[in-house]
């Protein structure tokens, strides 16, 4: 008898290859079908388990299935709902949506249980109560209850309206929060979660796989915007399955550089909104404030000029940044000098200094070529090519660039100036915080002259180190 019980037992899982997706009845430490090492993870079998046809059985708002045309579905136009944190909105693309769910990521003490205890304080006093929905609930599994209000205590804040929970089992939280109904909701964090589905500990890959698509269901059928709060590797990725970035609507990345106090969300993936919008934010004894000029955070002050700082307009998002950029050329005692890249992918910067070469007759084969972005941000667009090898060729022959200069511009490999995006929005950023001259690709050259302004277009890299020598 307990031999057929422990056979009906093993038979509700199997394990599944992330990388292939062949399903196995044992664990192997490599797969049979792709030959890759350490994908197979334990997934359930829900056809199997007695609860799991039912599991949504108490959920209120379940629409019937069905198939629908177009004209059917009232499309939304007002869905958004603001986290009164301008910041937050920005990134987000307006606010949160109902039924969607947001997936947080970032490294232990960045802030992210402070900035979404702040919000969901602010909606619960916005909308607690009101006709938007009951007050916002925050589900925690890593602090009991009266450390999330000494928190709040230490911000500053009242907690009086908001709706706490301590508990981890997914069974348990699906069914109160179908009672209380609130309209946002925060899990924090998924990796303390457990399903009774799976006999595996939380925190293993198949119980943050399933006890988020537990959740995602709930947030599509009742309306709730759900919050994740993720732990994240070494690397600086998300823990748990890659899948679990695919189930959800957006993914948000905290980023801070060291002991810096200012913080940086970035949307890596958004449904509703820009992709790689960026949220700036200032750790503060009262919690997470907004940066309302995030530009004058990222540029230094410098008495005199300086040999290898140069500032660039960069474009995140919808948002334009005024970034100084520096670099440190020096003889390298090494035989394979060193490149050195921070904030800007190293591989970019060889192949830059490659075409600074070859295009530009300038050589660095023995030196050492040492790269910083200030403030920590990173920068993945490509309008960081000029600015980069502008701030080498400066730093190179020990040659400051004006302090009222901007550059920004893409570099091809022939050498050619190529234009960027949101070219005239960069040089409004730059006149603002009273720049005079900019040297920027011909084809985003305004068609009309700036008085405030000094413009100098270019197609090609030599122009532009005849321009800077």
């Amino acid at each position: 008898m307990r031999n057929n019980q422990a056979e009906m037992t093993k038979a509700k899982t199997l394990f599944a290859c992330q990388s292939c997706g062949v399903q196995l009845s044992k664990w192997s430490g490599q797969c049979p079908d792709c030959g890759q090492w350490n994908t197979l993870v334990e997934t359930p079998v829900l056809s199997q388990h007695p609860e799991s046809k039912n599991r949504f059985a108490g959920f209120s708002g379940v629409a019937s299935p069905g198939i629908y045309s177009g004209s059917d579905v009232a499309a939304e136009t007002d869905a958004y709902l603001p986290t009164q944190i301008a910041e937050l909105d920005r990134v987000l693309g307006g606010g949160l949506v109902p039924g969607s769910v947001v997936l947080m990521g970032g490294e232990p003490g960045i802030g992210k249980s402070t900035l979404l205890l702040q919000t969901l304080i602010r909606l619960a006093e916005q909308y607690g109560g009101s006709k938007n929905g009951a007050a916002p609930l925050y589900i925690t599994g890593e602090e009991s209850l009266g450390q999330i209000l000494l928190r709040a205590k230490r911000l500053g804040l009242s907690a009086d309206g908001l709706r706490l929970l301590a508990e981890t089992r997914m069974e348990q939280i699906i069914s109160l929060a179908a009672v209380e109904k609130p309209n946002v909701m925060v899990v924090d964090s998924i990796q303390t979660m457990y399903t009774e589905l799976l006999n595996s500990a939380p925190g293993g890959v198949a119980q943050v796989r399933e006890s988020a698509a537990l959740l995602v269901r709930f947030a599509k059928t009742t309306g709730v915007a759900v919050i994740l709060v993720g732990h994240v590797t070494k690397e600086g990725a998300l823990a748990g399955p890659r899948v679990l970035e695919h189930m959800v609507d957006t993914v948000l990345y905290f980023e801070s550089e060291g002991s810096s106090r200012f913080r940086v969300i970035r949307a890596a993936k958004n449904r509703f909104g820009a992709v790689n919008e960026l949220g700036i934010f200032a750790m503060s004894d009262a919690g997470l404030k907004q940066v309302s000029n995030p530009s004058a955070i990222f540029l230094s002050h410098h008495e005199r000029e300086l040999a290898g700082s140069v500032v660039m307009v960069t474009r995140e998002g919808t948002r334009p940044l005024l970034v100084e950029v520096q670099a440190l050329v020096d003889d390298s005692q090494l035989a394979a000098p060193r490149r050195l890249a921070v904030g800007l992918d190293p591989n970019r910067l060889a192949m830059l200094l490659a075409v600074l070469r070859r295009q530009g007759g300038v050589s660095t084969h023995d030196q050492d070529v040492f790269l910083n972005v200030v403030g920590g941000v990173r920068i993945s667009e490509t309008g960081s090519d000029l600015p980069v090898l502008i701030a080498v060729f400066s730093s190179l022959r020990n040659r400051p660039v004006p302090r009222e200069l901007v550059l920004f511009g893409e570099v091809g490999l022939s050498g050619e100036i190529r234009p960027v995006q949101g070219g005239e929005e960069r040089l409004r950023e730059a006149m603002k915080h009273g720049f005079k001259r900019a040297i920027v690709p011909k084809a985003n050259a305004p068609r009309k002259k700036w008085a405030d302004l000094e413009i100098h277009p270019v197609g090609e890299l030599s122009e532009v180190l005849e321009l800077v020598q």
